[in-house]
């Protein structure tokens, strides 16, 4: 992991001093809402629905296993007991006290945290794999990159007041786990005949209100011209985005009105500018950044790949299948903890689960957990030897669901049980749908399934992408939900299509099993549901989800 030098630290403590005077000012009177709200969006914090908001920055989903205790801390002592992990690799407390911020935040910079640029129209928090450094597939470990991107891009005065938010994603992998081609900017790492290390770069891509796929403009970008590529795309969108509509502010918009080409033809002549100049990163940077993400457990290089026997549990050999991955080490292996056990809003973890998350990462993960995008906790460097007792613990405090991947592991923002945007719960849809599915073995069956929920058209729970989509849309002061069949991030990436009218909360289950039942029907042998429904079409699982009867059960 990154460790923070003098420079980091004492940034991050200023910063806290700077914020607490501004909260102080604001709260005797002396700073106006308006002049205070761009105070503390740059610092993190929303007034949502009930209460203040504080969304605290994970760096590319990584942390150790101290600084998740902080969060549990923070949980329990100045939050209701448990946080939210996002779909952005970040965590939000939804129940802070407003005066109590800027000590949550001094307490959060002991431990080398922040809340910095996690909100604003300024570059937001990096993401990347999950399982970064250690999957068997990657190209090389991109967290060096995400660092680099993540030190270039903090309190930038030329990037903190951009047209709009601005995301950006990076992978080692060429199975996309960091859904690259639906951020602002997305780079993909290649490793060309002559060894030479850069990156495939995506632009435009993006969920929300006029969600979008990004075009390639870079087929191969050297390594060392990253920074300088970035700057050049980043000046093009400052020059030209529009900042006089908020929902034609995005990149992506641009590059669609000018079209890929032209965006492409921009950014090429400031690079000119640009490349071969001080930005330009020297391998010896790049030697010094990659020395604070090597192996942690070298010793471990040459251990034994026998996994010791468990008895003849199935739901312990379920978990095996599901929730463990190959690592590029053959005797450790990489688990994910699941935050969607049945009734637990997707994404919550507890302060005790947090302390208990933390103490397996000590004990069989060198300290190290990862925060994924589909807001499941990681543990990267886990013994194959270790498997059985950690599945005991984490099976002790509800963490080991074996449903990674599965139909119940719901992607899911807070919706309107929090959010002042939100038109609708995305919460209480989501445990139905768990209820209705919760047969381990029919969820085997099914295979893997995509199913991602939003409560509002910002797609935080981006279900765009998911292979069964649901958005709740407000119809007169009603909640109701819209469906969207055959999204996906990558093999190839796509935007679900809206399948017809949108239904009432109740029938969202019915649903969702009514297209289940098609697809069993549909289906070819070990073909996954996202295959069925290119297959086939949305043609098939429309009419069996309406038939002739669409008034009675939705509503245009």
């Amino acid at each position: 992991m990154y460790r923070y030098d003098e420079t980091d630290q004492r940034l991050v403590e200023e910063r806290v001093l700077r914020f607490r005077d501004q909260m102080h000012r604001h709260l005797v009177g002396e700073l106006a809402e308006d002049d205070f709200r761009p105070l503390r969006l740059q610092n993190g914090l929303y007034i949502q629905r009930h209460a203040p908001m504080l969304r605290v920055a994970i760096p590319y989903g990584t942390m150790s296993a101290t600084q998740l205790r902080m969060l549990a801390r923070i949980a329990r002592e100045y939050d209701r007991g448990y946080g939210h992990f996002t779909t952005r690799c970040n965590i939000q407390f939804n129940w802070v006290r407003l005066e109590e911020v800027p000590d949550i935040l001094a307490e959060l910079a002991t431990v080398q945290m922040h809340a910095i640029q996690t909100s604003g129209n300024c570059i937001r928090n990096i993401t990347t794999d999950p399982f970064a450094g250690v999957a068997l597939d990657e190209v090389l470990d991109p967290r060096p990159y995400c660092e680099i991107l993540r030190q270039w891009s903090t309190l930038s005065p030329e990037y903190s007041f951009l047209p709009r938010k601005f995301k950006i994603a990076v992978t080692g992998s060429p199975n996309d786990r960091a859904a690259v081609r639906f951020h602002d900017i997305g780079a993909r790492a290649l490793c060309r005949d002559d060894g030479e290390i850069g990156f495939e770069v995506f632009v435009g891509g993006g969920l929300g209100r006029t969600p979008m796929v990004g075009h390639r403009i870079q087929p191969f970008l050297p390594r060392c011209e990253l920074i300088s590529y970035f700057d050049a795309i980043l000046r093009v969108y400052n020059r030209y985005g529009r900042r006089d509509k908020k929902y034609k502010s995005r990149i992506k918009i641009l590059v669609k009105e000018l079209g890929p080409d032209v965006f492409a033809t921009e950014v090429a002549r400031e690079w000119d500018f640009l490349r071969g100049g001080p930005a330009s990163i020297a391998d010896a940077r790049f030697a010094a950044m990659e020395r604070h993400f090597q192996d942690p457990m070298p010793e471990l290089a040459d251990g034994t790949t026998d996994m010791p026997a468990c008895g003849p549990e199935a739901a312990f050999q379920r978990w095996l299948a599901r929730n463990v991955s190959a690592h590029r080490r053959a005797d450790r292996a990489i688990v994910t903890l699941s935050l969607k056990h049945t009734g637990n809003p997707p994404g919550d973890a507890t302060a005790t689960q947090m302390d208990a998350v933390a103490e397996l990462a000590e004990r069989y993960s060198a300290s190290e957990i990862r925060v994924s995008h589909e807001q499941n906790l990681v543990l990267p460097q886990v013994r194959v030897t270790d498997l059985p007792a950690l599945w005991r613990e984490a099976t002790a405090h509800r963490l080991a669901t074996a449903n990674i991947g599965l139909l119940t592991d719901v992607v899911c923002c807070p919706g309107g049980d929090f959010c002042k945007l939100a038109n609708a719960r995305s919460i209480p849809v989501a445990e139905a749908i768990q209820q209705r599915f919760d047969d381990p073995a029919a969820l085997d069956a099914l295979g893997p399934l995509a199913l991602n929920i939003s409560g509002c058209v910002n797609a935080c729970g981006h279900h765009h992408v998911g292979n069964i989509g649901i958005l709740g849309v407000d119809k007169n002061g009603e909640e109701w939900y819209q469906v969207t069949l055959g999204g996906s991030q990558d093999g190839p990436p796509a935007i679900g299509r809206i399948i017809g009218p949108a239904f009432r909360a109740g029938d969202i289950p019915t649903v969702v099993e009514k297209l289940v039942t098609v697809y069993r029907r549909q289906r070819r042998d070990g073909e996954r549901f996202i295959d069925t429904v290119r297959r086939v079409g949305h043609g098939a699982f429309k009419e069996d989800l309406y038939g002739g009867n669409a008034d009675a059960r939705a509503q245009d």
